[in-house]
């Protein structure tokens, strides 16, 4: 079975590796990956893998190495348990290798859990597949695509909502170019009467493409922060670059009124000084936002309104994405590198079929 190692003390060194298949045992299903995506999110996944515990889903057994996660699709291509028949297709959270073998159980309808012990403890979001019916490939690599990304920019907002947008009058998103900024600020729009303005931060290059999308009220390069109003406001940060959160944080200073850090794709610039003005930025966790609604509105509810938010975002994604079809496992490491090393192009959006 070929897979894809990083090296978890230098993200950007990548390269396949072959591993032995092992033998099914009972209640357990091999599940052979059709297709999955790779995203600025990936990077994120290896950038926090053992703070926050993403390496331990899919260990590689060599120290020093990590497999990243992936959203994508698999079929049942053998199985020795009763949740699962041979053929089923599966939506959910992967290796990047060609197969993956689960432990499930059914959850509800069309839904199953990998009861593996050493994924017992992780979050329930990420153990949780979804059969998928024979389609489109198109509509397997857009969802592969989008659904996490814009599953994270509805949780977010449903968290700044919840949280009576902490006082501000003013939401900032770094990385607005970014699937996952891009889709927060869309988000942010919809409401009528909304009483916040919409700043979106982006590199130079991206300017244009973000202004294009016309979901912010206001986009200025990073080099622009001095004109940033300074009102009550809260930082929504999708890249972790600390000189920009440092900027940023010098700039509004006490009009900070919270600062979040969501994505680490520029994970080489990632530790802030600790002279930090403003209040101390705290990590935004999707997977407790979604517990929290869980105990507060019961099962499934939630999910459906996630499911319709980010289909309803994800219906103009013409204007805003190229799809991009590799062929082979062995595709992955260039397109993953160039996302590590930030050089990929905020269009795009990379899909792998194997």
């Amino acid at each position: 079975m070929q897979r894809i190692l990083v090296d978890q003390s230098d993200i950007t060194l990548v390269a396949a590796d072959d591993a032995p298949v092992p033998d099914l045992q009972e209640g357990e299903a091999r599940l052979r990956l059709e297709s999955f995506a790779l995203t600025a999110n990936n990077v994120t996944y290896a950038a926090t893998g053992h703070v926050i515990g993403y390496w331990k889903f899919f260990p590689s057994g060599i120290d020093g190495q990590g497999i990243v996660p992936v959203w994508g699709v698999a079929r049942v291509s053998e199985s020795r348990s009763d949740a699962l028949e041979e053929g089923a297709r599966l939506y959910g959270f992967y290796p990047m290798a060609e197969e993956l073998v689960i432990r499930p159980e059914a959850e509800a309808p069309g839904v199953v859990v990998d009861a593996a012990a050493h994924r017992a403890d992780l979050p329930a979001v990420y153990n949780r597949y979804t059969m998928v019916r024979e389609g489109a490939a198109r509509d397997d690599h857009m969802r592969a695509l989008l659904q996490p990304l814009l599953a994270t920019s509805y949780l977010l907002f449903d968290w700044l909502v919840d949280n009576g947008m902490f006082g501000a009058s003013q939401i900032i998103i770094g990385s607005a170019s970014s699937k996952t900024g891009l889709g927060l600020c869309k988000f942010l729009a919809e409401p009528e009467g909304r009483d916040w303005t919409i700043v979106g931060l982006t590199g130079a290059g991206n300017r244009a493409f973000v202004e294009a999308l016309g979901a912010c009220d206001h986009v200025l390069s990073y080099e622009e922060i001095d004109r940033i109003a300074q009102v009550p406001s809260v930082y929504v940060d999708m890249a972790g670059h600390a000189g920009v959160k440092a900027a940023l944080h010098r700039h509004l200073g006490d009009a900070l009124k919270h600062s979040a850090a969501v994505g680490t794709s520029h994970w080489d610039k990632f530790a802030p000084p600790k002279d930090l003005p403003g209040p101390k930025p705290q990590f935004f966790f999707a997977p407790a936002q979604i517990a929290k609604r869980r105990e507060e509105w019961g099962p499934g509810v939630i999910e459906a309104r996630i499911t319709e938010g980010w289909k309803r975002i994800a219906a103009d994604a013409e204007a805003w994405l190229d799809l991009r079809v590799h062929q082979g496992l062995a595709a992955a490491p260039d397109v993953y590198r160039a996302l590590a090393e930030g050089r990929a192009d905020p269009r795009d959006g990379h899909v792998f079929e194997l």
